[in-house]
């Protein structure tokens, strides 16, 4: 029984101090807009991610854009509409259809990938979405150069400590982070 509990205190400890780490990491990334890369890929379902990845094309840090997780429903005018931005040239954006969560939008991501000989992507998403994201694509394609484009949203705190929303959100991905980092080990 004293094994029993030793074990979940390490369990304990080791899950606390990997959500202080992984908190801290995803109000700390660094964006380094020198770099340019073969292709942009942005991933829907966060706050701004589809605006900076369009202000990223028009800045020229990729010839093109591959805005994954797309509603079957919704065309590439729908979503320059909704979020208000002027449609640099539609030509170098693709968007996908297929993918409803992290691992199917890195299966999808990976297809266009592949068709379109892309080396290296710039990814966009929201801060606390890179870890997982980045296990995800690297699981799809090892050899991918990937460039982390953190996007922050003004409605997640930095001090997430301070707010239930925020702590909720990252509690969550965290989680979430841990269950596809060891699913991607075994």
């Amino acid at each position: 029984m004293k094994k029993i509990s030793y074990i979940t205190t390490y369990v304990l400890l080791f899950w606390l101090f990997g959500f202080a780490y992984f908190a801290w990491q995803i109000n700390n990334f660094t964006i380094d807009y020198t770099l340019h890369t073969d292709a942009i890929i942005t991933l829907t379902g966060g706050r701004n991610r589809i605006i900076e990845a369009v202000r990223l094309l028009q800045q020229g840090i990729s010839p093109r854009l591959f805005i994954s997780g797309v509603d079957k429903d919704i065309s590439l005018q729908n979503i320059q509409n909704t979020q208000h931005f002027p449609l640099p040239n539609s030509q170098a954006i693709d968007i996908g259809h297929q993918a409803t969560n992290t691992t199917e939008n890195a299966i999808e991501s990976n297809t266009w990938i592949q068709k379109n000989n892309i080396k290296s992507i710039r990814l966009v998403t929201s801060n606390y979405h890179i870890p997982r994201a980045l296990v995800e694509f690297n699981k799809q394609n090892k050899s991918l150069k990937i460039i982390i484009h953190p996007v922050y949203s003004e409605k997640v705190e930095k001090k997430w400590w301070m707010s239930l929303r925020t702590f909720s959100l990252i509690f969550e991905e965290y989680n979430k982070f841990l269950y596809t980092y060891i699913r991607s080990k075994l």
